[in-house]
C-alpha cells in the first residue's frame, strides 16, 4: 500500500533524508543580527544660487558589515566616465577644502567589496552606492568584508542619480548620513529555503498518508469481494469423510501428496473438479497459494469462476485464508461432525456437499448422494 515504485524501505529513506534537510536549514538559520536591517537618514545639502537647500529622509540601507555610525563629508564622484570604481587606478575629484569626503559610486562591474576598497585607499570616509538603472529607489543589504572606519550605505538610482546630476552641474553637495531603524527580516533565503523544505516534507507525508488510507479502503472492498467470492466458490467443491474398510485408507492406499501422510478414519478429504481428491486442511492452503491442484495441475479457480494472478496474490491470499476462511470453514466441519452418523464399516461412503445453499457458478454441484466406493478408486489418483 506505498505509492507506485516506492518501497517502504524508500519511504523511509526519503522520509528521513527531508527531515534531515530541514533540521539542518532550521540550524543553519542565522541569529538575529544577521538577520537585522539598518536603515540610513540622508541629510542631502547644497546651495543654489543664493539658497541652501536641505533634504533629509530614510532613503538609504547600511551595508550587513558596515559600522553603524554617522558620517558626514562632500560628495566626491569618480574620474572618468565610468562611475562604478572597478578599476584600482580609478580617482576621485576630491575638493581641496573638505577634509571629510563621501564616494559616490554606481552599483555594478565588480563586487562591493572591491569597490569600497579602491575608495578607502584613496581616503574615502564613507562610501555611498546607488542601485541599477531601472530599479526606482530600492535598496537592499549589501554583503561585503568589514571595513572599520568605512561607513557603507546603498541609496536608490532614482536619488543617486539626483546627486550625480548636480555635482556635474558644478553644485557642491554635502551628506550627513545617520544610523535609522533597525528591521528584522524573517523572509531571508534561509528561512524561505526551510519553509520550502518543511512544506515539501508535509506535503508528502500528507499525500502518503491519504494515498495509503485511499488504497486501504479499495483494498478492504477488494478483499470482501474476494472473500464472498472464494467461500461461494469453495461451497461448490466437495468434501467427504472417509470411513472404516474405504479404499483410501487402507495399508497399501495412496498417501496425500501435499502432507505424505496416509489417510485416516474419519478424516475429512476435499474433492476437486478434476475428481483428485487430499487432506481438506492441505488442499484448501494450497488453492489460494497455487490455484492448481498439486497431481494435474488443472486451474482449480478458473473452473471455479475467479480470475486473478495467484502468482502476485499468493502471499494476500494466504492471509485471507488464515484470517477470514478457517471460521467458515471450522463451523462448516463442526456442522458436518454434529449432522453425520457416527463412523460404521461399510461399503458406500457419503458425499457431502460443504455448501448446499451457495449459488451454483458454471455449474450444478451435485446434491448429497450415495454412491458405490469404486466411484473414487486410486486410478483417480
Amino acid at each position: 500500500m506505498n505509492p507506485p515504485g516506492l518501497t517502504p524501505s524508500a519511504h523511509r529513506s526519503v522520509s528521513s533524508r527531508l527531515l534531515r534537510l530541514s533540521v539542518f536549514l532550521l540550524l543553519s538559520l542565522p541569529d538575529t543580527k544577521g538577520k537585522a536591517i539598518w536603515t540610513a537618514h540622508l541629510n542631502i545639502t547644497f546651495q543654489v544660487g543664493n539658497r541652501i537647500i536641505s533634504e533629509l529622509g530614510e532613503s538609504g540601507v547600511f551595508g550587513n558589515h558596515s559600522p553603524l555610525e554617522r558620517v558626514s563629508g562632500a560628495v566626491v564622484l569618480p574620474e572618468g566616465w565610468n562611475q562604478n570604481a572597478c578599476s584600482p587606478l580609478t580617482n576621485f575629484s576630491r575638493p581641496d577644502q573638505a577634509d571629510s569626503w563621501l564616494a559616490l559610486i554606481e552599483r555594478g562591474g565588480c563586487t562591493f567589496t572591491h569597490k569600497i576598497n579602491v575608495a578607502a585607499e584613496k581616503g574615502a570616509n564613507g562610501v555611498i552606492i546607488y542601485n541599477y538603472p531601472g530599479t526606482g529607489n530600492k535598496v537592499f543589504p549589501m554583503s561585503h568584508q568589514a571595513f572599520e572606519d568605512i561607513v557603507v550605505v546603498m541609496i536608490g538610482n532614482v536619488k543617486g542619480m539626483e546627486i550625480l546630476h548636480l555635482i556635474r552641474k558644478g553644485v557642491h553637495v554635502t551628506v550627513m548620513v545617520e544610523v535609522g531603524r533597525k528591521h528584522v527580516i524573517w523572509l531571508n533565503h534561509y528561512f524561505v529555503s526551510f519553509m520550502i523544505v518543511t512544506t515539501a516534507t508535509l506535503a508528502y507525508f500528507t499525500f502518503y498518508h491519504i494515498r495509503r488510507l485511499w488504497v486501504a479502503r479499495i483494498e478492504d472492498r477488494r478483499w470482501k469481494r474476494l472473500t464472498r467470492e472464494l467461500k461461494k466458490a469453495f461451497g461448490q467443491l466437495q468434501v467427504r469423510i472417509l470411513k472404516e474398510g474405504d479404499e483410501e485408507v487402507s495399508p497399501n492406499a495412496d498417501s496425500c501428496v501435499i502432507c505424505f501422510e496416509a489417510y485416516k478414519p474419519n478424516e475429512i478429504v476435499r474433492i476437486l473438479t478434476c475428481k483428485h481428491f487430499f487432506h481438506k486442511n492441505c488442499i484448501d492452503p494450497w488453492i489460494l497459494a497455487h490455484g492448481t491442484c498439486p497431481m494435474c495441475k488443472c486451474d482449480i479457480l478458473k473452473a471455479l469462476g475467479i480470475q486473478m494472478d495467484i502468482e502476485d496474490g499468493s502471499d494476500s491470499l494466504q492471509v485471507l485464508m488464515s484470517n477470514e476462511l478457517p471460521g467458515t470453514f471450522s463451523a462448516m466441519e463442526e456442522e458436518l461432525n454434529n449432522e453425520l452418523p457416527p463412523a460404521r464399516t461399510s461399503s458406500k461412503v457419503t458425499h457431502v456437499q460443504e455448501h448446499p445453499t451457495s449459488v451454483n457458478v458454471g455449474s450444478q454441484p451435485p446434491e448429497a448422494e450415495e454412491t458405490g466406493h469404486p466411484s473414487f478408486g486410486q486410478h483417480d489418483l
